[in-house]
């Protein structure tokens, strides 16, 4: 599983080699922090448009920089290895910058895929897939599952000094 985490050099040797096997590449990038059943329906409806999914996965300090100090709540290495362990996922690819641009110019996947709340003319890394003659996706989202929505469950549930029980039985 943990051999799916590439440099970008790996990376981009893997797309060549799939490019070369007449294989399509497929990226999309995200912070998945807390991965829940919304990211699996995403991450599978990305690998159906084509043979290969590069995920590129914001590290600790831009998911920060993105989503606020008290993020992260999962190191990078933690959401790199679960992704890294999806049927889905053929590779990921950790990237510091606030956004993918730079790592899907590396890259030039054959399609670039997000989801349907970008609208097509904001998301990063479009023209540069479309200028290479690849195509941009925009993927539904899973109603009611966001890990926003689940920090708020977790914080309902268990704030204010509660903690869960701890059942011995479970590993």
């Amino acid at each position: 599983m943990r051999n799916k985490i590439k440099s970008l050099p790996d990376a981009i040797k893997l797309r060549e080699s799939a490019r070369a096997a007449g294989r399509t590449v497929v990226f999309t990038n995200g912070c998945f922090d807390l991965l829940h059943a919304g990211h699996v329906d995403y991450l599978e409806a990305a690998a159906r448009e084509g043979d290969l999914l590069i995920v590129g996965l914001n590290d600790d300090d831009s998911v920060r920089r993105i989503k606020g100090p008290e993020r992260p709540l999962t190191p990078a290495a933690d959401r790199a290895a679960v992704l890294a362990g999806l049927g889905a996922v053929a590779a990921v690819v950790v990237f510091g910058e606030d956004d993918p641009g730079w790592l899907i110019a590396a890259l030039v996947p054959d399609v670039l895929v997000k989801g349907a709340d970008w609208a097509e003319g904001e998301i990063i890394g479009a023209d540069t897939v479309k200028a290479a003659g690849g195509r941009v996706v925009r993927v539904p989202l899973t109603a009611g599952r966001s890990t926003s929505a689940l920090i708020r469950t977790v914080v309902e549930k268990y704030g204010g000094g509660k903690v869960p029980t701890l059942n011995r039985s479970s590993p």
